[in-house]
């Protein structure tokens, strides 16, 4: 169902840009290209954006999505392609694709379709109903991945809560929103998974306002995730030791809503 369109005095002129970190995601690329671009054009036409940019940051992938990507952006002026030279895993895509993004509003998912698009404009809405610099969605029920999984889920966000006292609910869950002034007064260092933390804290710890809602969640159907390996997880508990220390430099910004 399309949008209903804004009222006039409602309507943003502002930039989106999504981007998507891609590591051998040859089944996925095209069509999360293709979900991400109808939602843009509805949020185009309602004038919840003005414009709207699709990044593809390819990790040094081994298979066909170099060059699907790239005839992805051949075909379409508002996707843009980087690729990397190397593997540099999730963190250095991330940090690529938000070195990237041109837009006032930036939003950061991965490329198996965790989620609806449609939650896009709600999330939009959310951001500037409630004056937030963060939206955060956490996964009302993650257990069509398997216990397993879900159980690690829980204890690793018990774990940032205690260690750097985050109240977020599912902090690894790819679907983040953020305003550009947040990405210009903070530097993400991790290379690893971490990384979202690592967004989370430092924002917060800076004195930018989060705001967290709920999304149903659609685990990868294709491919496989290796998020969860023993060599991630171990980056994890180094960067985390990292940050630690990092935080006592942090101060909070003189003005949150411009950036100052």
């Amino acid at each position: 169902m399309p949008l209903d369109p804004l009222e006039p005095d409602a309507r943003s002129n502002e930039l989106l840009s999504i981007f998507f970190p891609m590591w051998n995601e040859e089944l996925y690329v095209e069509r999360t290209i293709a979900a991400a671009r109808r939602i843009c054009d509805e949020m185009v036409e309602a004038g919840y954006i003005g414009n709207y940019e699709l990044i593809i940051v390819d990790d040094k992938s081994t298979d066909k999505t170099p060059e699907l990507a790239d005839a992805l952006a051949a075909a379409d002026e508002h996707v843009v392609v980087v690729h990397h030279p190397v593997n540099r895993k999730l963190g250095g895509a991330m940090k690529t694709g938000f070195a990237t993004a041109k837009g006032d509003i930036v939003l950061y998912t991965d490329a198996d379709l965790p989620f609806d698009f449609t939650e896009v404009p709600r999330a939009l809405r959310l951001m500037r109903e409630y004056e937030a610099d963060l939206v955060s969605a956490y996964r009302f029920d993650r257990t069509g991945e398997g216990y397993t999984r879900a159980i690690y889920t829980f204890f690793y966000n018990l774990l940032i809560r205690s260690l750097f006292g985050v109240k977020a609910r599912d902090i690894n869950f790819a679907f983040k929103v953020c305003r550009r002034a947040v990405l210009d007064n903070i530097e993400l260092r991790s290379e690893g998974s971490f990384i979202d933390a690592e967004l989370i804290i430092r924002a917060t710890r800076s004195g930018y306002e989060l705001l967290q809602f709920g999304v149903d969640y659609f685990p990868r159907t294709r491919g496989v995730s290796t998020l969860s390996s023993p060599g991630v997880i171990k980056t994890i508990v180094k960067e985390m030791i990292k940050l630690r220390g990092d935080l006592e430099k942090v101060k909070p910004v003189a003005d949150r809503t411009t950036g100052g």
